[in-house]
């Protein structure tokens, strides 16, 4: 291990740069293993929650992906469906008064839509600011 003997060190050959080692090598000396065992459990402990924290981070980021193919999937459905509405109503209109109807009820489908849109990434905001919460506290996810 460490040899407890004083050591000597000159620098440049002036004695005054002398530096004696001595009480380093016997504090040295006198580490004991479990001290050792503990540093390397406690490193141990701190690699694994680097780990789960990458893992929880890499988890969230999937599931950000998955969730907006899902909303591009759907708001393009719910919009095509409205539009589709939109031609069918338009093409039957036969006067001012029936497209004017018409454009009332369909901006109000818009309406309905972008509110309920905008509730879903409320929530869905909501559940991420929590799970990056917990995540960033050590907590778990599910």
């Amino acid at each position: 291990m460490f040899d407890p003997k004083p050591v000597s060190i000159v620098f440049g050959g002036n004695s005054k740069s002398e530096i004696v080692m001595s009480e380093l090598s016997e504090r040295a000396a006198s580490v004991s293993f479990p001290a050792a065992a503990n540093a390397e459990a406690e490193a141990t402990k701190l690699n694994q929650g680097a780990l789960e924290f990458m893992l929880g981070a890499q988890r969230i980021m999937f599931e950000e992906l998955v969730f907006l193919g899902d909303e591009m999937l759907e708001r393009t459905q719910t919009e095509m469906h409205l539009y589709t509405e939109f031609v069918a109503k338009m093409a039957s209109a036969h006067s001012v008064r029936d497209i004017r109807t018409m454009c009332q009820e369909c901006g109000q489908h818009q309406l309905d839509f972008f509110r309920r849109d905008s509730e879903r990434l409320f929530r869905h905001a909501e559940r991420m600011i929590a799970a990056t919460s917990n995540l960033i506290s050590g907590r778990s996810l599910n």
